[in-house]
C-alpha cells in the first residue's frame, strides 16, 4: 500500500511561481515512477508531469513545458513540481500518483496511488 500527500498550493498572482511537494509513504517508495496531474472545473484530469524512480523526467505536458519543473529526493521520499510562470489557465487541483510498476507513462490510468490534491488557484 503506497500513501500519497500534497502540500503546496494556495493563491498567486499571474507570473508568479508556487512550489508543490508530494510525499509519499509505502514499500520501496524510492523504486517507483511518480506523476503530476491537474484537473480544472469541468474538465477531465490531465498529465502535467512525471518522473521516473531514476529521476529522469518522462515527460511534460505541452501547455508546462519550459514553465515546470518536477524532481524529486528519494532520500526524502518526496517529489517536487516547481511551477514558474503561472498563468490563470494553471488554475486547478493538482493531484500526485504513483506507478508502481513503472511504465513510463503519462497515462492517467497507468498509475495506482493517488493523492487528495491540493488547489491552485492563479489570479490574473
Amino acid at each position: 500500500q503506497v500513501q500519497v500527500v500534497e502540500s503546496g498550493g494556495g493563491l498567486v498572482q499571474a507570473g508568479g511561481s508556487l512550489r508543490l511537494s508530494c510525499t509519499a509513504s509505502g514499500h520501496s517508495y524510492g523504486t517507483f515512477n511518480m506523476g503530476w496531474f491537474r484537473q480544472a472545473p469541468g474538465k477531465e484530469r490531465e498529465f502535467v508531469a512525471a518522473i521516473t524512480w531514476g529521476k529522469r523526467p518522462i515527460g511534460y505536458a505541452d501547455s508546462v513545458k519550459g514553465r515546470f519543473t518536477i524532481s524529486r529526493d528519494n532520500a526524502k521520499n518526496t517529489v517536487y513540481l516547481q511551477m514558474n510562470s503561472l498563468k490563470s489557465e494553471d488554475t486547478a487541483v493538482y493531484y500526485c500518483a504513483a506507478d508502481t510498476t513503472n511504465r513510463g507513462s503519462t497515462r492517467r490510468g497507468d498509475y495506482d496511488y493517488w493523492g487528495q490534491g491540493t488547489q491552485v488557484t492563479v489570479s490574473s
